[in-house]
């Protein structure tokens, strides 16, 4: 039997301008361009006021820069509000946040090498004398080097790739005979299918005459001891390969100078990278003065072409249809162009907000860049503050980065929980991260300190931490366990 019911409920939904300004608050600067790029190809209203023919005009900054966005209505044509577009609010004003100068156009530091690792290895492949068949495995298998620089999928898996792709019948006795070829590419190491394959390959690699008997008994270690290595059983290699303490701690030191992803080394990561802080934060004789980079101030501006067709509209025949249907083009992309400058505006303004919040929070940080001196700092620390969202914040802090005068840190980094001390302050878990990080340098590395020995040297200090979050804090600054620490 059916029952007719009542209910009640809440739901919020976000206007289609608050999701385009949410996803214009993630995005960081480096990506900021090219949002706007594509904003400019799909809405000819919205214009860049330097590239523009109407420049020289002086811009109009009478924006409330508190006004959040709002959406416009008005699908009534005959209603349609001109003077809300013949005004030069819109025409054209520079955005605020510029950096300390002007005219600087963006604050790049790049680090760019010349090709792709996938470049170098085909170039490579093109010198081999190999038959057309072989050739067409040695690209599958460089296809399916990953960025470590491993392969890692079964060969029989590249055998099935091979024959639904390009129709190839294989085995994997063949496909193993062309890795062998492949890797013998540089750099050393690459197209290994694990870690001891990948040392070996570098290690064959090596020719030496000056350390050939190091290299020699290194090839061994992990030819035939690689177990014994990775646990550090020195004592048992030793007495197997029959070596003294010096020969000894000579092989390990040539196996640690190898490189365990030649994927991610030189010839490993090879495109270019460009990191644009989106903030640039100055000590001026003491004082800290914060600015956005000046990539995220582009001047945009409505176009004044698209002012003049409502000019037009204004003084033709309303009842034409093609006439309404131009104006109602036009009207929407005038709507979505002073939206887009709006968020873009609303964009700077959070990002002000929410660093200078930060600024202060951590400012004997940021006076002379001491990480003992970071606060303990939470997202809802500096929601609270600037009256926000902690969902917001998260979203700056999540991928922007801010360059001072001792190094470019993500904002991430300032973000840190709280450990209690023996005199009932807080202080940064940062802090106790690089006091352990202190203390581990500065250990006897025959006899590295265990976690519950850091964590009786913490307690010393008045720092109250259980051992669990030593090995935490251990493990989240990529340290091994003690006995892998070890050293002959």
């Amino acid at each position: 039997m059916q029952k007719l019911g009542l209910s009640q409920s809440f739901q919020q939904k976000l206007s289609p301008q608050q999701i385009q300004f949410i996803k214009l608050l993630q995005i960081p600067t480096a990506e900021l361009n090219a949002r706007i790029e594509e904003e400019f190809e799909i809405n000819p209203a919205l214009e860049d006021a330097e590239l523009s023919d109407n420049s020289d005009e002086e811009p109009v900054d009478d924006y409330d820069q508190e006004e959040p966005i709002q959406d416009k209505d008005g699908d009534d044509y005959d209603d349609i509000p001109l003077t809300d577009y013949l005004q030069d609010d819109y025409i054209g004003y520079k955005m605020q946040g510029d950096g300390p100068n002007p005219d600087e156009e963006e604050r790049d530091i790049p680090f760019t090498t010349d090709a792709t690792l996938l470049d170098s290895l085909m170039t490579q492949l093109g010198f081999c004398r190999l038959e057309e068949r072989e050739t067409i495995i040695a690209t599958q298998l460089i296809g399916s080097i990953d960025n470590d620089g491993y392969i890692r999928r079964d060969l029989e898996a590249i055998v099935n790739d091979l024959a639904f792709s390009v129709g190839l019948e294989t085995d994997e006795d063949e496909i193993e005979s062309v890795l062998y070829k492949v890797q013998m590419f540089e750099p050393a190491g690459i197209g290994a299918r694990t870690l001891q394959e990948c040392l070996l390959l570098q290690l064959k690699s090596k020719h030496d005459p000056n350390h050939q008997k190091e290299v020699d008994h290194a090839l061994e270690i992990i030819e035939h001891h690689f177990e014994e290595f990775t646990k550090k059983h020195y004592d048992k290699i030793q007495k197997r390969l029959n070596i003294n303490d010096e020969e000894l701690k000579l092989c390990i030191d040539t196996i640690t100078h190898l490189n365990p992803k030649p994927g991610g080394s030189e010839m490993g990561d090879f495109k270019s990278q460009y990191v644009i802080p989106d903030y640039i934060l100055t000590n001026n004789n003491g004082k800290l003065e914060l600015s956005l980079n000046s990539k995220n101030a582009p001047d945009l501006r409505v176009s004044r072409a698209y002012m003049e067709m409502f000019e037009t509209y204004d003084k033709s025949d309303k009842k034409d249809k093609k006439m309404r249907e131009a104006v109602t083009f036009v009207k929407s992309k005038l709507d979505s162009a002073k939206w887009f400058i709006d968020a873009i505006k609303q964009r700077q303004q959070t990002l002000l907000r929410t660093m200078n919040c930060i600024v202060q929070y951590q400012y004997d940080f940021f006076l002379d860049g001491d990480e003992t001196k970071l606060h303990p700092m939470i997202l809802k620390d500096i929601a609270v503050q600037i009256e926000m969202d902690i969902s917001t914040v998260s979203r700056v802090a999540s991928s922007k980065s801010v360059l001072t005068e001792f190094g470019l840190y993500p904002l991430k980094y300032f973000f840190s929980e709280g450990i209690a001390t023996d005199s009932g302050e807080d202080v940064s878990s940062r802090e106790v991260k690089q006091l352990i990080k202190e203390i581990i340098e500065k250990e006897d590395k025959s006899k590295p300190l265990p976690d519950d020995k850091l964590d009786k040297i913490l307690r010393e200090k008045g720092y109250n931490i259980a051992r669990r979050t030593v090995a935490k804090y251990r493990e989240q600054l990529q340290i091994p366990v003690a006995r892998l620490r070890k050293e002959v």
